[in-house]
């Protein structure tokens, strides 16, 4: 299993597909040793175990450490857990419920669309500067600002505090790689007292001074007796950030990277732009943003005859499910005008990405604005992969106008 499940190896990270379809070939389930997961490489197994409350991202609503089998984490990686277990994606009802309850009022669709043109504007100004410069980096210049600025702004976190705020997550974000070196978790935990530290005291200011923010918002509801604790709405603003611009950066440059390796299909939505909805859609697809998500099992389950036991880790890997044959045509072919095109990127289940329909629009709006202000644009240099599996990404994107 080693041989073709490889996280590590670079080779591997450069281009996982081909190691998937063998997983697939192989299997509705394998077990690897290296991380103690049972890996799920199918479409409609990784779908059903999204929706399966047999599973959970954690176990504590139910279970101690030691009745679940598990080893506490190490004390020193506290301030890290402590953020992140109290955010929704890592909790499940009835804290999941109360807390997305909450959240959902800032992701209506009536609220989305009123930030449609903030959005635009944003994109547009972003892409008139890199034009202006006759090209750059991509990462920085367009697919990092935009997602973190609009994610900040619904926040209420002051555009001069803002470029904090993707140091934070990256080093947070490292804790979701498979096995992550102690360097890391160092990293993680620092990030975790800092960003903490610093919304404990933005929302003690919009305690004494309440604006139209998000921030705001949760403070009136905990007010009001909604039961959201400070920690609570600190790990929700955490996620919120984390979560909502993560996905929509590794998606803009994954997507221009393949883009640019078709030609063909470019060509094709630079003529048509009807096909952008569809052409986010796919590039979500084609090359996954987030590789890989896990499930502790709560409660015996089988797959293919396999029976996996209470208290075992299961990795589910979307972009494996995304590359899957039995539902997508042509599934290595990357094809703008996909129609039939039921990708998982952004989960399924209760757990489903409260936030993608605001990153279908961030998505939309970067495309357009450089399809029609650089109509020209070229890579510039051969980009260089992030060494990050899970999270799948590019260091950086050159381009000229």
């Amino acid at each position: 299993m080693a041989e073709t499940f490889d996280p590590w190896s670079p080779s591997f990270v450069a281009d996982p597909y081909p190691a998937y379809a063998e997983l697939r070939a192989r299997g509705r389930v394998h077990w690897f040793e290296p991380t103690r997961q049972w890996l799920v490489p199918r479409h409609a197994d990784v779908s059903a175990l999204l929706r399966d409350r047999r599973l959970g991202r954690t176990y504590l609503h139910r279970f101690t450490h030691e009745e679940f089998g598990r080893t506490p984490p190490p004390a020193a990686h506290e301030p890290f857990h402590t953020l992140n277990d109290h955010g929704m994606l890592d909790l499940e009802p009835p804290d999941h419920t109360r807390i997305r309850r909450l959240v959902s009022k800032a992701f209506t669709p009536r609220t989305v669309e009123r930030l449609r043109p903030y959005v635009h504007s944003l994109a547009s100004e972003l892409v008139s500067a890199l034009v202006a410069e006759g090209g750059g980096d991509l990462l920085t210049a367009v697919a990092e600002p935009l997602p973190v600025a609009v994610i900040a702004e619904m926040l209420g976190i002051p555009e001069s505090d803002r470029g904090q705020l993707r140091p934070w997550s990256a080093d947070i974000c490292g804790m979701y790689e498979l096995n992550p070196s102690q360097e890391t978790a160092s990293a993680a935990v620092r990030a975790s007292v800092e960003f903490s530290s610093y919304l404990r005291e933005l929302i003690a200011a919009r305690r004494k001074d309440p604006g139209e923010d998000l921030i705001s918002g949760l403070i009136a509801a905990y007010d009001a007796g909604d039961r959201l604790s400070e920690q609570e709405m600190i790990s929700t603003c955490v996620l919120l950030l984390n979560a909502g611009h993560e996905a929509t950066v590794n998606t803009t440059v994954n997507g221009w990277w393949a883009l640019f390796r078709h030609p063909d299909q470019l060509a094709a939505l630079r003529a048509d732009r009807s096909l952008l909805s569809t052409a986010v859609e796919e590039l979500m697809r084609y090359d996954t943003p987030l590789q890989l998500f896990e499930r502790w099992v709560l409660d015996d389950v089988e797959i293919d005859g396999t029976t996996i036991p209470r208290g075992s880790e299961v990795a589910l890997l979307f972009g494996s499910a995304n590359r899957d044959a039995d539902v997508f045509a042509h599934p290595d072919t990357l094809d703008l005008s996909r129609e039939d095109n039921p990708h998982i990127s952004f989960s399924a289940g209760i757990h489903y990405c409260i936030g993608a329909p605001l990153a279908r629009i961030e998505l939309a709006s970067s495309l357009a604005a450089l399809l029609d202000q650089a109509p020209a644009l070229r890579l510039a240099a051969e980009p260089e992969r992030s060494a990050n599996f899970v999270i799948r990404g590019l260091k950086q994107l050159l381009v000229e106008v």
